[in-house]
């Protein structure tokens, strides 16, 4: 089972994309965030004619929402609710259970006494945190997946010391993610494969010409697993040649496979 998680920026700005990434990737299960359409308006049939023809979507207008489709039937799980903001969706395939979140950016003061939407990020954190540890058990396998914006280790961004003091990666925030994944002890996919000690980043700000250039990155987008699964994920990868698209979203797909019975 290939599973891809993508913050696409708006979906009825990416079909191209998401053509291109459905046709070269293959996922089998493929979570969005920051859709920003309402259910209403989400393009069922564009995924419907590659395959995709069972859905969850939670929408919102203009901003955040998030969606799963699939080409594997699933069960709809229950949502984590965050000030009734659509930040999460939660299917079932067999016995995985897969999370889609789309943490909220938090502003650019991190603060929370001067900035509100730091706080809210923060707060949101926690309550997934708790959600986990108090609904979830550390051997159920579990899949948790999507925008979470924070990264978290130091070449996780292209200069820890200058982004300390730098919303995504100051240690509050590192701190609560950190909270999150030791809730029911979550292995991280992409560093399961790759080095701690070399740099990945999954975005790329717009404000840079020439973004391979300068390769300002930050590794946003994360999959967290439950050591259950562990045996099971053979292959993790971030594509960022996506962000070369033409129109591209500012992050980039991450991919994984697990092999399950």
């Amino acid at each position: 089972m290939k599973i891809v998680t993508w913050n696409v920026n708006s979906i009825r700005s990416r079909f191209e994309s998401a053509k291109k990434v459905i046709e070269s990737l293959k996922p089998d299960v493929l979570c969005l965030q920051e859709i920003k359409v309402i259910d209403d308006l989400f393009p069922y049939d564009f995924f419907k004619s590659h395959g995709y023809n069972y859905n969850a979507v939670r929408g919102q207008t203009s901003y955040n929402g998030v969606a799963i489709l699939s080409k594997i039937p699933f069960l709809l799980q229950e949502n984590i609710s965050f000030k009734k903001e659509a930040r999460h969706l939660s299917i079932k395939i067999k016995d995985v259970e897969i999370h889609n979140l789309y943490v909220p950016a938090g502003g650019d003061i991190p603060d929370p006494e001067l900035n509100p939407k730091f706080a809210d990020k923060l707060e949101f954190i926690d309550s997934v945190k708790k959600w986990f540890k108090y609904n979830k058990k550390a051997t159920d396998k579990i899949v948790v997946l999507g925008d979470l914006n924070v990264a978290p280790l130091e070449n996780d961004v292209w200069s820890h010391k200058q982004l300390l003091k730098v919303v995504s990666h100051t240690p509050i925030e590192v701190e609560k993610y950190n909270n999150l994944q030791n809730s029911l002890g979550f292995f991280d996919a992409n560093r399961h494969f790759i080095s701690k000690e070399e740099k990945l980043y999954s975005w790329w700000s717009y404000r840079n010409r020439d973004w391979r250039k300068s390769n300002r990155g930050r590794r946003l987008d994360h999959i967290l697993l439950t050591e259950s699964l562990k045996k099971h994920l053979k292959f993790a990868n971030i594509y960022k040649d996506v962000r070369d698209y033409e129109r591209p979203s500012d992050h980039v797909p991450v991919l994984i496979k697990l092999e399950c019975a």
